[in-house]
């Protein structure tokens, strides 16, 4: 049971406390395989580097990437991910994808030129994870929140209590946990950039994905969506990878307020 204060994971107030809602509250589908363009870490490294082009007219501006201007040059990849907290056995799970029972990543994927981070992010999560095959869906399954009223015959009104349509299905993408650069595609992420690497392949960007009270996640057939406790990805960086493994640490700042646990 919630006693209405903060758990383990750093002091704060504010935005710093994580409303984190057990999983029950959640409802997983599927939908179509999506095609696969890597089957295995090193498919994608391939691929990579062999779709990866420098233009002639190529200025990467590191310092304005750290302060959030987008770059347009076409060759820094940007990606951006998302973070989203789950309650399960009153202890706090991140939401990963795995790719065919081998190896795991976060939601999200590569930013389009000149899209903002929060913009681009929000269309993949809903490329990813929402019915929506274009990934055009910004409300990310609105349609469900009318169903809710009547699911299994239970009237879901009380438990708005005043809250509006938006903060009770529409997530929010927050705070950035971390950035990660890569210097060369067969090189692992570092969140920093060496000082003699003047042209970089690529940039990560890490978000908190602070979920609302109820939502439906729809996942590709060929994808597993699984809620993995933070305990286990912690310094695991073998299985999870640098980001992955490393969310822990970064979430040390904020508390969790488990509601409903």
């Amino acid at each position: 049971m919630n006693d209405g204060s903060p758990r383990a994971g750093g002091g704060g107030s504010g935005n710093s406390v994580v409303d984190i809602y057990p999983l029950s509250r959640y409802y997983f589908g599927s939908k179509q395989a999506a095609p696969e363009k890597d089957g295995t870490p090193a498919d994608r490294v391939q691929r990579l580097k062999s779709n990866y082009r420098w233009s002639s007219n190529s200025n990467v501006v590191c310092a304005s990437i750290a302060m959030g201007i987008c770059d347009l040059s076409p060759a820094l990849r940007r990606m951006g991910l998302g973070a989203s907290l789950v309650e399960l056995f009153q202890q706090p799970h991140v939401l990963l994808l795995q790719v065919r029972n081998s190896f795991f990543r976060l939601p999200g994927g590569r930013l389009r030129p000149g899209e903002s981070d929060d913009d681009g992010l929000k269309r993949k999560l809903s490329s990813k994870l929402s019915a929506s095959e274009s990934g055009e869906d910004d409300d990310w399954q609105a349609s469900f929140f009318s169903k809710l009223f009547t699911y299994n015959g239970t009237n879901w009104s009380s438990c708005l209590n005043g809250c509006d349509r938006d903060s009770f299905i529409k997530l929010q993408t927050g705070e950035c946990l971390g950035i990660w650069w890569r210097s060369d595609f067969e090189t692992l992420p570092i969140p920093f950039l060496p000082s003699p690497v003047r042209k970089p392949k690529e940039c990560t960007k890490l978000f908190l994905v602070r979920l609302p009270m109820h939502r439906q996640f729809i996942v590709p057939k060929n994808l597993k969506l699984l809620a993995v406790p933070l305990c286990q990805i912690h310094d695991d960086s073998e299985t999870y990878g640098p980001i992955i493994s490393g969310i822990p640490q970064l979430l040390s700042r904020f508390s969790f307020n488990m509601v409903g646990a």
